[in-house]
């Protein structure tokens, strides 16, 4: 009975084993590739698959999804002798599995060799200065090459980039000063059109204020004038409403003088000789309102005469 149970035991497991190479389950986005006896037979997708046991057998599993590669900085010469070093990273994607597995040994290490020489090809015909301002040129120069060139093993390139263009160290260090040289220039410029537009507009501002402090005072002065003005005529007038006679208006000349001779630069100042005939007016008033002494006949005090003495006039101080 042992020999039995011991076979039996063998059946099932190789049973077991052919079922478990016999369903072949192929995750999402990606392939097989099936031999029978060494020689191609299909391609499984994703899914569930059937396979003959120990007659099919799996040769390679593709990953379908876009890769992304980088590879490392090449030493490239330009046109104008200048070695520099470009890092490049390539995004591609397998679309053909049996092409990548059969046309190619190897799909990633030749892509970089291509890009590695497609990429000297291009920059040997540019100069530094265009190398370091073309980036779009070369990206799409080198992904047209590419493409063309890997599309028969199932594989298309979708981008190129490159992530690094580094120039010589003299280079390096004479675009520094010249980017420096030019931050100064702009920072200059930038100054002196600050300063322009500030006193342009302190300049706006004081011809503003001087035409409002002119208009103003254009203004004022207009007013000050309508006001003396309507004073003289409101005094002329209430003057010529009173009538005032010759003892009123020598009585005002007397009060104007003190106002005359005030101030400190008033070092010499003219009595008009309208003053003679108020001071006349205001002298015979001062003598009809004056205290009688004696006689009946309302003078002075008579003199030996039997005449009143003339009335002793006082002259104004010139200073």
């Amino acid at each position: 009975m042992e020999p039995i149970i011991i076979v039996l035991i063998i059946l099932v497991v190789l049973v077991f084993i052919a079922l478990i190479k016999t369903i072949q389950v192929i995750p999402q986005a990606s392939a097989a590739i099936v031999e029978r006896f060494g020689r191609y037979t299909r391609t499984l997708n994703a899914g569930l698959n059937i396979v003959v046991p120990f007659i099919d057998s799996i040769r390679n599993r593709v990953d379908l999804r876009e890769q992304v590669v980088p590879f490392p900085p090449q030493p490239v010469i330009t046109q104008d002798n200048l070695v520099v070093n470009i890092d490049t990273v390539i995004y591609y994607q397998v679309t053909d599995a049996r092409a990548a597995t059969y046309e190619v040994a190897s799909y990633i290490q030749a892509i970089e060799q291509l890009t590695v020489t497609t990429l000297r090809n291009i920059i040997g015909g540019m100069d530094l200065e265009r190398t370091l301002t073309s980036r779009e040129e070369i990206n799409a120069a080198l992904r047209g090459v590419l493409d063309e060139a890997t599309g028969k093993w199932g594989i298309r390139v979708n981008r190129v980039e490159l992530k690094a263009i580094e120039p010589p160290t003299s280079i390096q260090d004479s675009m520094e000063k010249q980017m420096r040289a030019d931050r100064d220039k702009r920072a200059a410029i930038l100054q002196a059109e600050g300063v322009r537009q500030s006193e342009i507009l302190r300049a706006e501002g004081e011809k503003q204020s001087s035409i409002l402090r002119a208009e103003g005072e254009a203004k004022a002065a207009a007013l000050r004038a309508e006001g003396e003005a309507q004073a003289i005529r409101t005094v002329f007038e209430s003057i010529h409403a009173g009538d005032p006679d010759q003892k009123l208006l020598s009585y005002q000349y007397l009060q104007m003088l003190p106002k005359i001779a005030e101030g400190d630069a008033n070092k010499l100042w003219i009595v008009p000789s309208e003053i003679g005939d108020a001071l006349k007016g205001l002298g015979g008033a001062i003598g009809n309102f004056g205290p009688m002494t004696g006689g009946g006949n309302g003078g002075g005090t008579p003199t030996a005469t039997g005449k009143e003495p003339a009335p002793r006039r006082e002259q104004p101080t010139i200073d």
